[in-house]
């Protein structure tokens, strides 16, 4: 139990020192928002006016206390270029992005740990140097080039989907799978690259351990041996990477949005830092950083529960 509260702690203080230098950032960032929703035209008693209705003219320590006790209640403040709450702007966009990530990880595991336990099973085949080309290809490619590339052959081409047309699910769901699946799909390729070579890897090194060598003398079929006994031990070594691609997929959702022209959390992100729109931008900055580090938490307990050893190990 002690390990699990240090971890809880570590996790509480990880989440405030992100705030705190995303804030800082922000206000070292050359820009005042009330001359930014002014314009450069009006008065200094109308911007000064402006700055004390927003709170800017008073102390950094004083300004990121309300802003952080704001954030905590779910008062997030208002934006600068939209001039609405930023939590309605996240409620409607944070379902989009939801969506694309489930799908993205769906395919990333459904693809990527049986194409590495098979890569293990053919190893030192002219099958395993097939799959490590083109492994190599998907670890080569970024997710926006890949994307460029689908909607070039599958949108304008085939017309598979209609590029920049986004269907929202409660008005046609089977419309909205269709088009996420491309987006989805850029995103999960480069990172099941990765799962392919990290779970071939994994599988290896357990097929070289002793127990495998006695199921082999009792017995046991290849097959089991690679699907009940070595898998499950690999697994472990997997979790914290399955972990890592979570947030990889978060990130490289941002780039696919604008690229697709989703109407999700990293279009607004995007949209937010070139107009300079601090509330909204420091919101989304910490609700990502927050939704990293919980996962990274998630998976140290799914490691503990797996495999307790390793919390004895971290305790000696």
């Amino acid at each position: 139990m002690k390990y699990f509260i240090r971890k809880f702690l570590i996790l509480i203080l990880t989440v405030f020192l992100i705030s705190l230098m995303t804030f800082v950032a922000f206000h070292v960032i050359p820009g005042d928002p009330a001359r930014l929703i002014l314009g450069t035209s009006a008065s200094e008693e109308a911007v000064e006016a402006l700055r004390e209705k927003l709170g800017t003219n008073m102390p950094l320590t004083v300004q990121y206390r309300n802003w952080i006790s704001g954030f905590l209640r779910g008062d997030f403040g208002t934006s600068i270029k939209y001039r609405m709450p930023v939590a309605s702007l996240m409620h409607d966009r944070i379902p989009v992005t939801t969506l694309l990530g489930v799908m993205s990880l769906v395919l990333i595991l459904l693809i990527g740990i049986p194409l590495g336990i098979f890569s293990a099973r053919v190893r030192n085949t002219p099958g395993e140097h097939v799959l490590n080309f083109i492994n190599i290809l998907g670890i080569s490619f970024p997710n926006f080039f890949l994307s460029i590339i689908f909607i070039w052959i599958f949108g304008l081409t085939l017309h598979w989907f209609t590029p920049g047309r986004y269907i929202s699910f409660d008005r046609d769901w089977a419309g909205c799978l269709r088009f996420m699946f491309w987006p989805a799909l850029s995103v999960a390729i480069p990172q099941t690259a990765v799962l392919v070579k990290y779970v071939r890897t994994a599988m290896l090194e357990q097929l070289r351990e002793d127990y495998v060598r006695t199921a082999r003398g009792k017995g046991v079929g290849e097959t089991a041996i690679l699907y009940v006994h070595v898998f499950k031990n690999a697994i472990v070594a997997v979790v914290p990477l399955i972990g890592m691609i979570i947030a990889s997929v978060l990130s490289g959702s941002i780039i696919i949005e604008q690229v697709y022209g989703i109407p999700g959390i990293g279009k607004l992100l995007i949209s937010s830092v070139t107009s300079r729109d601090f509330p909204l931008t420091q919101t989304l900055v910490v609700y990502i950083a927050v939704i990293i580090v919980v996962i990274n938490f998630l998976v140290d307990i799914v490691i503990q529960i797996i495999d307790p050893r390793i919390r004895l190990s971290d305790r000696s």
